[in-house]
């Protein structure tokens, strides 16, 4: 199944997202000119849980699903008879979110003759940085920090990108998420955990920089959810400002993943470093990357905010990309829920 002859199958492509609790569909031409981005967020049903119901989101992505696409269509200005091609998340993330937008992909792309492209979840993240100001400048370390993801890339050009760390137990936003729970503090963790933080002190308490020294570019976060776990039991019915609480916890993990980051750019000869992701909206960290980078002679590209969350136009520009390679989907392709090793789908 491909495209007609006559027609670019990345000029105007069609983007599907549903790898975790977001619902989102883009329009995107030419892989740069974003014309649509809507997502729908599911984070009213899941705070009552603290964190992500998958049957939930399965859910609730099979009756957003027709919607958002149809709105991002409309946004856009577009129509299905105009749409070169699809690109639709294929992994990683939960496999029930993973198969409603793959199958509503599958079905639009063998319904209108359409070219589709399955899309890592984890490289369309750092898609998101074509649109960093200023623009992004290689060969490149970049810092892809998620909710469920840590991981370090060495990028020498766009679209060549080598794993070279990850997370070995919880990832940075899972801890955050985790620690917020603790504390009662609702969901999502890292922005309850970052408001509180902005007025507390960040060296009040010194928590654990978990393998800040390892010697490699792999992450763990684990020890540091504990740490504040055995901090909690220890100081009950003692009084303590949960805001610096906060701020020493969220300090902890910027220190080793801005350490980290740096450490990789050295290594690999890097000229720029970058971050993209969910956790890459957080304040504290994009400043202190600013002040590490600036100290290193470093250009800096950051994901801008809107585009760090989970959204469908990182996955339409990747797939434009990836279109133009002529890189396809079978119709018999299957979701894929973690990466292997060097961090594909297998």
């Amino acid at each position: 199944m491909a495209s007609a002859p006559s027609r670019d199958p990345g000029a105007l492509v069609l983007g599907i997202e549903t790898s975790c609790d977001e619902t989102a569909a883009a329009v995107v031409a030419d892989g740069h000119e974003i014309l649509s981005n809507v997502v729908s967020s599911q984070v009213a049903d899941h705070a009552p849980f603290g964190g992500v119901v998958p049957e939930l989101a399965s859910r609730r992505h099979l009756e957003a699903i027709v919607w958002v696409v149809q709105q991002a269509l409309e946004q856009a200005g577009k129509d299905l008879n105009e749409i070169t091609g699809i690109a639709v998340t294929q992994g990683p993330g939960l496999i029930g979110a993973l198969l409603v937008g793959l199958g509503l992909a599958k079905a639009l792309a063998w319904a209108r003759a359409l070219a589709i492209v399955g899309i890592n979840h984890l490289e369309a993240h750092l898609a998101a940085l074509r649109w960093a100001e200023p623009r992004a400048v290689y060969p490149m370390v970049a810092l892809l920090v998620s909710g469920g993801h840590t991981c370090l890339y060495y990028i020498p050009a766009q679209g060549q990108m080598e794993l070279v760390g990850q997370s070995v137990d919880d990832a940075a936003g899972e801890a955050f998420d985790k620690v917020a729970k603790l504390f009662g503090l609702g969901y999502p963790g890292g922005v309850r955990i970052s408001r509180l933080g902005a007025g507390g002190n960040p060296q009040a308490y010194d928590f654990p920089r978990p393998m800040i020294s390892s010697g490699d570019y792999n992450f763990s976060f684990a020890g540091l959810k504990s740490a504040l776990v055995r901090f909690r039991e220890a100081h009950k019915g003692q009084p303590y400002r949960l805001e610096d609480v906060c701020a020493s916890f969220e300090q902890a993990v910027v220190d080793v993943l801005v350490a980290k980051t740096m450490a990789a750019a050295q290594h690999f000869g890097a000229k720029a470093v970058g971050a993209a992701g969910g956790v890459a909206a957080n304040a504290r960290l994009r400043a202190e990357l600013g002040r590490a980078a600036k100290a290193r002679g470093l250009s800096l590209s950051l994901a801008p905010v809107e585009l760090c969350t989970d959204n469908a136009a990182m996955v339409a520009a990747l797939g434009s990309d990836k279109l133009r390679a002529g890189e396809r989907l079978g119709l018999e392709a299957e979701a894929v829920s973690r990466v292997d090793s060097s961090g594909g789908l297998g």
